[in-house]
Protein backbone atom coordinates (compact mmCIF):
# COMPACT_ATOMS: atom_id res chain seq x y z
CA UNK A 1 0.00 0.00 0.00
CA UNK A 2 1.35 3.57 -0.96
CA UNK A 3 0.00 5.79 1.98
CA UNK A 4 0.54 10.02 1.55
CA UNK A 5 -1.20 12.94 4.13
CA UNK A 6 -1.12 16.07 4.59
CA UNK A 7 -1.98 17.84 7.67
CA UNK A 8 -4.13 20.93 8.53
CA UNK A 9 -4.43 22.89 11.70
CA UNK A 10 -7.66 25.65 12.40
CA UNK A 11 -7.99 28.54 15.26
CA UNK A 12 -10.96 30.32 15.95
CA UNK A 13 -14.47 30.95 14.60
CA UNK A 14 -15.04 29.66 11.31
CA UNK A 15 -15.80 33.20 9.83
CA UNK A 16 -12.57 35.03 11.91
CA UNK A 17 -10.19 31.78 12.47
CA UNK A 18 -7.97 30.73 10.24
CA UNK A 19 -5.77 27.73 9.49
CA UNK A 20 -2.62 26.50 7.89
CA UNK A 21 -2.32 23.36 5.63
CA UNK A 22 1.07 21.07 5.10
CA UNK A 23 1.92 18.08 3.49
CA UNK A 24 3.87 14.91 4.46
CA UNK A 25 6.30 15.62 2.00
CA UNK A 26 7.07 19.40 2.87
CA UNK A 27 6.11 20.94 -0.63
CA UNK A 28 3.65 22.41 1.37
CA UNK A 29 4.34 23.92 4.00
CA UNK A 30 1.81 26.09 6.45
CA UNK A 31 -0.43 27.66 3.49
CA UNK A 32 -2.86 29.76 4.98
CA UNK A 33 -6.75 29.30 4.32
CA UNK A 34 -9.65 30.94 5.65
CA UNK A 35 -12.91 31.77 5.37
CA UNK A 36 -12.36 34.36 2.81
CA UNK A 37 -9.91 32.50 0.79
CA UNK A 38 -12.60 28.90 0.65
CA UNK A 39 -16.20 30.84 0.19
CA UNK A 40 -15.06 34.27 -1.25
CA UNK A 41 -12.45 35.77 -3.65
CA UNK A 42 -9.71 36.45 -0.96
CA UNK A 43 -6.20 34.97 -1.94
CA UNK A 44 -4.87 31.77 -0.53
CA UNK A 45 -5.51 28.29 -0.73
CA UNK A 46 -8.57 26.28 0.30
CA UNK A 47 -9.23 22.63 0.42
CA UNK A 48 -11.40 22.36 -3.41
CA UNK A 49 -8.53 23.90 -5.06
CA UNK A 50 -5.88 21.38 -3.59
CA UNK A 51 -8.54 18.55 -4.77
CA UNK A 52 -8.30 20.20 -7.99
CA UNK A 53 -4.54 19.69 -8.23
CA UNK A 54 -4.62 16.48 -7.38
CA UNK A 55 -7.41 15.37 -9.41
CA UNK A 56 -5.63 17.49 -12.72
CA UNK A 57 -1.97 15.86 -11.88
CA UNK A 58 -4.08 11.92 -11.28
CA UNK A 59 -5.93 12.55 -14.28
CA UNK A 60 -2.95 13.39 -16.23
CA UNK A 61 -0.70 10.73 -15.32
CA UNK A 62 -3.21 8.23 -16.13
CA UNK A 63 -3.89 9.32 -19.50
CA UNK A 64 -0.41 9.69 -19.95
CA UNK A 65 -0.17 5.33 -19.28
CA UNK A 66 -3.07 4.63 -20.93
CA UNK A 67 -1.81 6.45 -23.94
CA UNK A 68 1.37 4.44 -23.76
CA UNK A 69 -0.15 0.96 -23.32
CA UNK A 70 -1.46 2.04 -26.71
CA UNK A 71 2.09 2.85 -28.32
CA UNK A 72 1.67 7.00 -28.07
CA UNK A 73 3.90 8.90 -26.41
CA UNK A 74 2.14 12.10 -25.54
CA UNK A 75 4.23 15.41 -26.05
CA UNK A 76 2.57 17.27 -23.05
CA UNK A 77 -1.00 16.70 -21.09
CA UNK A 78 -1.91 19.81 -19.88
CA UNK A 79 -5.52 19.61 -17.47
CA UNK A 80 -6.73 22.04 -15.18
CA UNK A 81 -10.08 20.25 -13.19
CA UNK A 82 -12.75 22.89 -11.99
CA UNK A 83 -14.03 22.18 -8.50
CA UNK A 84 -17.24 22.73 -7.91
CA UNK A 85 -18.64 23.43 -4.14
CA UNK A 86 -22.27 24.74 -3.60
CA UNK A 87 -22.26 26.68 -0.29
CA UNK A 88 -26.34 26.60 -0.27
CA UNK A 89 -26.69 22.23 0.01
CA UNK A 90 -28.95 21.74 3.06
CA UNK A 91 -27.16 20.79 5.90
CA UNK A 92 -23.69 21.52 4.74
CA UNK A 93 -21.52 22.93 1.46
CA UNK A 94 -21.57 19.87 -1.03
CA UNK A 95 -18.55 19.29 -3.75
CA UNK A 96 -21.63 18.95 -6.58
CA UNK A 97 -19.04 18.65 -9.92
CA UNK A 98 -15.50 18.43 -11.26
CA UNK A 99 -14.82 19.60 -14.44
CA UNK A 100 -11.78 18.79 -16.55
CA UNK A 101 -10.32 20.70 -19.32
CA UNK A 102 -7.29 18.99 -21.04
CA UNK A 103 -5.15 19.67 -23.98
CA UNK A 104 -3.18 17.21 -25.24
CA UNK A 105 -0.61 17.04 -27.87
CA UNK A 106 0.44 13.45 -29.39
CA UNK A 107 1.20 12.31 -32.67
CA UNK A 108 -2.06 10.22 -32.88
CA UNK A 109 -5.30 9.15 -34.52
CA UNK A 110 -8.07 12.04 -32.70
CA UNK A 111 -10.75 9.71 -32.65
CA UNK A 112 -8.43 7.12 -30.84
CA UNK A 113 -6.95 9.95 -28.48
CA UNK A 114 -10.28 11.12 -27.32
CA UNK A 115 -11.43 7.61 -26.51
CA UNK A 116 -8.36 7.39 -23.98
CA UNK A 117 -9.28 10.61 -22.50
CA UNK A 118 -12.69 9.81 -21.97
CA UNK A 119 -11.06 6.01 -20.41
CA UNK A 120 -8.86 8.01 -18.18
CA UNK A 121 -11.97 10.33 -16.74
CA UNK A 122 -13.31 6.98 -15.45
CA UNK A 123 -9.88 5.43 -14.32
CA UNK A 124 -8.07 7.73 -12.61
CA UNK A 125 -7.95 6.93 -8.78
CA UNK A 126 -8.72 10.61 -7.81
CA UNK A 127 -12.26 10.66 -10.12
CA UNK A 128 -13.10 7.27 -8.33
CA UNK A 129 -12.58 9.32 -5.55
CA UNK A 130 -14.99 11.94 -6.15
CA UNK A 131 -18.39 11.66 -5.33
CA UNK A 132 -19.44 13.83 -7.21
CA UNK A 133 -20.95 14.33 -11.27
CA UNK A 134 -17.08 14.43 -12.63
CA UNK A 135 -17.18 15.86 -16.83
CA UNK A 136 -14.46 16.23 -19.18
CA UNK A 137 -13.37 18.69 -22.09
CA UNK A 138 -11.01 17.37 -24.45
CA UNK A 139 -8.86 19.68 -26.52
CA UNK A 140 -6.27 18.92 -28.84
CA UNK A 141 -3.17 21.74 -29.81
Amino acid sequence: MIQKSASATWSGSLKDGGGTISTGSGVMTAAPFTFATRFEQARGTNPEELIGAAHAACYSMFLSALMGGAGITPEQILTTSTITLDPTTPGSPTVTKAHLVTTIKAPADAAKVHDLAAQAKEGCPISKLLKAEITLEVKLG
